[in-house]
């Protein structure tokens, strides 16, 4: 890994109104690639905004959509890579996807589609079947969105498989409860046993249609620390520098203290099989949703 400086951005998406949530975007772009951002990570389903029942009728196609090139412009125009969360559309299925698609300064696009559906997603999305990671000239990250933040292997298996950055966009509503409080009980752990820096953000503000969403931006380095944050409840971004060194000197074996050593060289698989292999086993009272 090599300094990479990202920015996590609160963002007020309006409902179905596509062109203004895109000229927002434009904005933080704009002024994120003026202070040299590397990535930009923008929340879940910001371009089209996040709500279950009109998210079908609002999914667009990756490869046809306007907004796509809206973004693989200000990609290249700013040279920044740009993770931005959208409803995808599922004609096989019917269903969209909840997708974050990554735009390189290229014109490049990946996409990661969210894995872990809450109960009341269920009914409307289809969940992706595949961990990604994705790659800049100086850092290797992966995409975790919202409810796959709360299942500690998608962590492990990324950073096993060499991701420096998690990002983690939501779209949580105020009802939820307080987000500072909540990210501080689980990412720090995320952060610390994995080695790896994590950014997170959420939807900020009414959408228009009388949804609320309570923001938050909150950056911790691999030590599980905070780095950055910001939960001012308003539109905003938050820039964090990420020191290489504190992924390389853990991950490169530099140090022989415990207190650096990268923990996951330490596991042992041949304990977990039945983790994956016959979870019933461990507690048949626990069903698979």
């Amino acid at each position: 890994m090599q300094n990479t400086r990202i920015a996590l951005v609160q963002m007020q998406s309006k409902l179905g109104q596509m062109g203004k949530n895109l000229a927002a975007m434009q904005r933080f772009v704009q002024e994120a690639a003026e202070k040299a951002v590397d990535i930009i990570c923008f929340p879940e389903m910001c371009v089209q905004g996040y709500d279950r029942e009109t998210a079908r009728e609002l999914a667009g196609d990756i490869a046809t959509s306007q907004f796509v090139v809206s973004l693989v412009q200000m990609a290249r125009e700013g040279k920044i890579t740009i993770i931005a969360g959208m409803a995808e559309k599922n004609e096989g299925q019917g269903k969209p996807y909840i997708t974050q698609i990554v735009v390189h300064p290229d014109g490049t696009v990946g996409k990661y589609r969210k894995t872990h559906l809450g109960k009341s997603e269920q009914p409307y999305f289809c969940a992706g079947d595949e961990i990604r990671v994705f790659s800049t000239p100086k850092a290797k990250f992966g995409i975790q969105i919202c409810w796959d933040t709360h299942f500690p292997e998608m962590t492990t298996i990324l950073s096993l498989k060499g991701c420096e950055i998690i990002f983690a966009p939501h779209a949580s509503p105020s009802i939820v409860g307080d987000r500072r409080d909540i990210w501080l009980k689980y990412l720090p752990a995320r952060a610390y046993d994995n080695t790896v820096f994590i950014g997170a953000c959420n939807l900020v503000g009414d959408d228009g249609r009388g949804h609320h969403f309570c923001g938050g931006a909150l950056v911790i380095d691999p030590k599980g620390n905070i780095l950055a944050e910001d939960f001012r409840g308003m539109e905003s971004m938050l820039i964090a520098d990420l020191d290489c060194n504190k992924i390389n000197m853990i991950r490169q074996q530099k140090s022989g203290s415990m207190a650096n050593s990268f923990y996951l060289r330490a596991r042992r698989p041949e304990l977990y099989k039945e983790l994956v292999e016959e979870p019933e086993k461990l507690n048949p009272d626990l069903s698979s949703d």
